[in-house]
């Protein structure tokens, strides 16, 4: 779903706005809550502690994510310092996201099913469509957060399991992690899609 759908389907493209703008609303405020949960108040004194999409949209992020499928939202603020679990505390704010993603998916999945079981709606409802880009943007994020590279989440869990026994990992990633990050963005896209295709495909087999 790119830039060509607001001149073809501009319905489809607004949709879209719709699902990512949710997806990352929800994926940032788990971490938040997450955080808060373990005693931390670093992003509720920030303002992260709400479902208001204004205080998590980064606006180039939000703008490249939605024309290219490749964005960022604005990164949720924890001290792990006061985190009631210090060597996992970390780890489950990471987490919180893409496991907030996929419960999305786990919801508007089961209510697709009930829906194709017990309905009768045609594939191009609205409905429809937005419920499937719902589930398409939930699975792209949940699924990209979790690569260990800096700064996604998937790093921070690396860092729990390694960080005390390989700093030099940690050390390298930090240091060249966003090189990392872009270099397999622009060259490792069949890579991810195959990863997106995977769980998108087990998903659709899950509901239907």
């Amino acid at each position: 779903m790119l830039i060509n759908d607001l001149l073809e389907r501009p319905i489809y493209f607004v949709l879209w706005v719709m699902a990512v703008i949710l997806a990352l609303t929800i994926h940032e405020f788990s971490h938040a809550f997450a955080g808060r949960l373990q005693g931390d108040k670093t992003a509720e004194y920030e303002g992260r502690l709400t479902l208001n999409p204004l205080a998590h949209i980064d606006w180039l992020g939000f703008f490249l994510l939605v024309v290219a499928g490749f964005g960022w939202a604005k990164p949720t603020p924890f001290n792990p310092y006061n985190l009631k679990y210090k060597r996992f505390g970390p780890a489950l704010v990471a987490l919180a996201g893409p496991i907030a993603n996929t419960l999305v998916v786990v919801v508007i999945g089961t209510a697709l099913s009930i829906i194709y079981r017990f309905g009768d709606f045609a594939p191009d409802n609205l409905m429809i469509v937005f419920f499937i880009i719902l589930i398409q943007v939930n699975i792209l994020l949940a699924v990209f957060n979790l690569i260990p590279i800096p700064p996604l989440d998937g790093a921070k869990l690396l860092y729990t399991f390694i960080g005390h026994k390989r700093p030099d990992i940690v050390l390298f990633l930090e240091r060249y992690g966003m090189w990392l990050l872009l270099a397999l963005v622009f060259f490792g896209d069949r890579f991810i899609a195959s990863l997106f295709e995977f769980f998108y495909n087990l998903t659709l087999q899950l509901i239907f």
